[in-house]
């Protein structure tokens, strides 16, 4: 990318220069021809006998002289804006293009791992109930990290044909009275009973909104997960659910490394992730955070993201009540 933009810099220097370089040229070739017709008109009229002859040719002279000058500086500057408006244009594409290549780059080496985690644990606890003869309650302990690992894949794997069909305009949302609150409870629920112990529910106020259940269900479950992706395993991640203004508003505060100031505004960004895939430790695709706002934006609502005390970061959803 530097030498592209450095080779792309010194091309665009040398296509401005030429330009300003026949510029000039044109303008002193115009000098000349006026220096010429100059002489002519000096030696073949008297300018004592005939000076109304002499005055009215010389501003002919002078008014070709500046009409030239003119044309050269209007179709030197229209050039010159035309070459800068393509070479931002090129430059910006070309940009975007390596920024979505590096994410999507990016986003296939975390599904990669995302999708194998998953199917090598339950293939592993497959194959140790095949294998051994445990008692009861390893037996159900290993059935229960089957069930969290097989939850996990299908988050993943509707997450992903969610952002393909909202993408394609092929989902239509539901219009449907539904209990927000309810989905928020069961949310909570399911993800304290596959992380014990790291879920801790606040208040949770009845708001009813109209919406797409399955949408709504899965942006809740999304700012669980990346909660629980970022917050250390002995600190509580806290749900709150309040009405105010006629908003429902939803808080989900975690106490992980929080966002830097910088970052706030992109993490919304399809396949952005802070960081490089292969050095980074937390799990995820990117899409999380992207449905998320997505699915709140369907909805007519807002998505925030403000800091935690003493650390951490606090995702607000606001949405209308019915």
């Amino acid at each position: 990318m530097r030498y592209f933009t450095t080779l792309y810099l010194l091309l665009l220097g040398y296509i401005i220069a030429a330009l300003v370089f026949w510029g000039t040229s044109l303008r002193k070739q115009s000098e000349q021809i006026y220096t010429q017709e100059l002489i002519i008109l000096n030696t073949s009229v008297d300018s004592t006998y005939n000076s109304a002859f002499y005055k009215n040719r010389l501003t002919e002279l002078t008014d070709k002289r500046d009409r030239r000058t003119k044309q050269y500086f209007g179709e030197g500057a229209t050039f010159l804006l035309v070459i800068l408006i393509g070479a931002a244009v090129v430059f910006t594409s070309f940009k975007r293009s390596i920024r979505l290549s590096r994410q999507q780059n990016n986003f296939m080496l975390s599904v990669t791992h995302e999708l194998k985690s998953p199917i090598a644990a339950m293939k592993l606890n497959i194959q140790t109930l095949q294998k051994y003869q445990l008692d009861e309650d390893k037996k159900q302990q290993l059935m229960d990290r089957c069930i969290k690992e097989a939850n996990r894949l299908n988050d993943l794997c509707n997450n992903m044909l969610l952002a393909s069909q909202m993408e394609g305009r092929q989902y239509i949302p539901a219009k449907e009275q539904l209990s927000f609150t309810d989905i928020v409870d069961d949310s909570v629920r399911d993800y304290a009973s596959r992380y014990p112990g790291r879920m801790e529910e606040g208040i949770l106020q009845n708001s009813d909104l109209m919406g797409d259940k399955l949408l709504l269900q899965m942006a809740v479950n999304n700012l669980l997960e990346n909660a629980i992706k970022y917050t250390p395993s002995d600190k509580p991640i806290q749900v709150t659910l309040t009405n105010k203004n006629k908003m429902a508003i939803l808080q989900v505060a975690d106490q992980g490394p929080g966002i830097p100031d910088k970052e706030k505004g992109k993490i919304f960004n399809k396949f952005y992730r802070v960081g490089n895939e292969e050095t980074r430790k937390s799990k995820g695709t990117g899409l999380g955070l992207y449905l998320t706002a997505k699915i709140v934006q369907q909805h007519k609502g807002r998505i925030y993201i403000k800091d935690n005390s003493p650390s951490g970061a606090i995702f607000e959803i606001c949405l209308p009540v019915s």
